[in-house]
C-alpha cells in the first residue's frame, strides 16, 4: 500500500491491535505471558508526506471489546473458563473499570519519519488519565503498517494483576502492537 496525502480510515476490520503482558515475581513459572486483542478499534490518519509535523492520528478502542487470545508458559494451559475470568478481572473496577470508562484514545501530538519508518508521540488516555506515549511503526511495502508502543499500567492508575501473595504478578511495563493491512481514503482535506 502505498501512502501519500490524505486523510485515512483504520481499525478492527482490516488490522490487528494485540496487548502482551510478561510475569514478574517468584511465582512467574505459574502464570501465563498474555496477548489480548482489542476487538474494536478505529483510527483515523492524516497523513502529510512533504511535512510529517503536519499529519495526525487519532485512535479509539472499545475497553470492552479486549478479549484474551492466547497465554504463553505457564503450569497449564489456559482454558476458556481461565481467558473468562482474566477478561471479567480486566474489565472490573480495580484494573480497566470499563463501565465508567468505556474508551481508551490516542490522539497524536508529533509525527517524524517517513510513511516506512516514523514514530509518533501523542497522548494515550485510560481510565482518564492521559501520559505521553511514542509509537514506532512503519510500513513493509507490500500493503502492511505496524509497530508497537510500549505503556506502563501504573502511569494510569492500573495495579498490574497480582496472585498468590503477590508471588505472581504482570509486570507494570506492556507492549502494544498493532498491523494494519488496509487504510480506507476518507473524503476531507489532507490537513486537519
Amino acid at each position: 500500500m502505498t501512502v501519500s496525502d490524505g486523510m485515512y480510515g483504520f481499525g478492527s476490520p482490516s488490522g490487528r491491535l494485540l496487548i502482551k503482558t510478561s510475569r514478574a515475581g517468584l511465582g512467574r513459572k505459574a502464570g501465563h505471558d498474555l496477548t489480548i486483542e482489542a476487538t474494536r478499534w478505529a483510527g483515523k490518519a492524516v497523513v502529510v508526506t512533504k511535512d510529517p509535523g503536519e499529519s495526525s492520528v487519532t485512535v479509539t478502542v472499545e475497553t470492552g471489546s479486549l478479549s484474551v487470545r492466547e497465554g504463553a508458559g505457564g503450569l497449564k494451559p489456559l482454558s476458556d473458563a481461565d481467558k473468562a475470568e482474566i477478561k471479567r478481572t480486566l474489565e472490573s473496577e480495580a484494573l480497566l473499570h470499563t463501565a465508567a470508562h468505556p474508551t481508551i484514545t490516542f490522539r497524536s501530538t508529533g509525527i517524524t519519519g517517513t510513511p516506512e519508518d516514523f514514530e509518533i508521540t501523542g497522548d494515550l488516555t485510560i481510565k482518564g488519565r492521559t501520559q505521553p506515549v511514542t509509537v514506532h511503526g512503519g510500513s513493509d511495502g507490500d500493503g502492511m503498517v505496524c509497530g508497537w508502543a510500549g505503556v506502563t499500567q501504573s502511569a494510569f492508575g492500573i495495579k498490574p494483576y497480582t496472585a498468590f501473595l503477590g508471588a505472581l504478578k504482570l509486570a507494570d511495563d506492556v507492549r502494544i502492537e498493532y498491523a494494519v493491512t488496509k487504510l480506507e481514503p476518507l473524503p476531507g482535506p489532507a490537513r486537519g
